[in-house]
């Protein structure tokens, strides 16, 4: 009984995130109505309160998502090379890439989705950033066995605060960014690992 409970509230979250997401590429983030996500997906307006609280969190799980999916292609990214500065390059790129293309992205980084959605890449980010430093410090360690766990949650950090930073604000060409980022990277894992090890 609990399971079928469990599934079909999993089936109405995505359901609303999947109906969320295209309101917001297709109306920007004023034209998403709570009344509209449950009118679309078959269910009423308190059901959809009742699953994200208010517009805000059904915001802040569309950007989760939206990291889920990101991640799933850094993932990818990541495990094209076994040379550290080739993953990072290629996971940074992949990032500035695809949030350039992306109908969902594009809607938060406008004016029209500025007031409300870009703080949870920003000043609201740690969800987001927390979910990236994970993924990306594991795959430091699996390359970088001497590395420390710590060192490479720093890294990654570091990394992620960055390619945020270029999302919101463009200003160079991705391939650049992602050579520099994967440059600072590497360098502060070789310097670090040259410590660890004299130590």
């Amino acid at each position: 009984m609990r399971a079928s409970y469990d599934s079909g509230r999993q089936r109405i979250i995505q359901g609303a995130l999947d109906i969320a997401a295209d309101e917001v590429a297709t109306h920007g983030w004023h034209g998403l109505q709570v009344q509209t996500v449950a009118i679309r997906l078959g269910v009423s307006r308190q059901t959809i309160y009742n699953t994200f609280t208010n517009r805000r969190g059904l915001a802040q799980a569309l950007v989760l998502q939206l990291t889920d999916h990101f991640l799933n292609g850094v993932d990818q990214a990541l495990a094209g090379s076994d040379d550290v500065f080739e993953q990072w390059r290629a996971a940074v790129l992949y990032t500035l890439d695809t949030a350039a293309t992306n109908p969902l992205l594009k809607s938060i980084l406008t004016a029209d989705g500025r007031d409300e959605l870009l703080p949870l890449l920003t000043t609201d980010a740690e969800p987001v950033i927390s979910a990236a430093r994970g993924k990306l410090a594991d795959a430091v360690i699996t390359v970088r066995p001497d590395v420390s766990p710590e060192d490479a949650r720093d890294a990654a950090e570091t990394a992620t605060r960055l390619a945020i930073s270029h999302v919101v604000l463009p200003l160079h060409p991705s391939a650049h960014v992602a050579n520099h980022i994967a440059m600072l990277v590497t360098r502060f894992l070789g310097d670090k690992a040259s410590s660890w090890h004299v130590s």
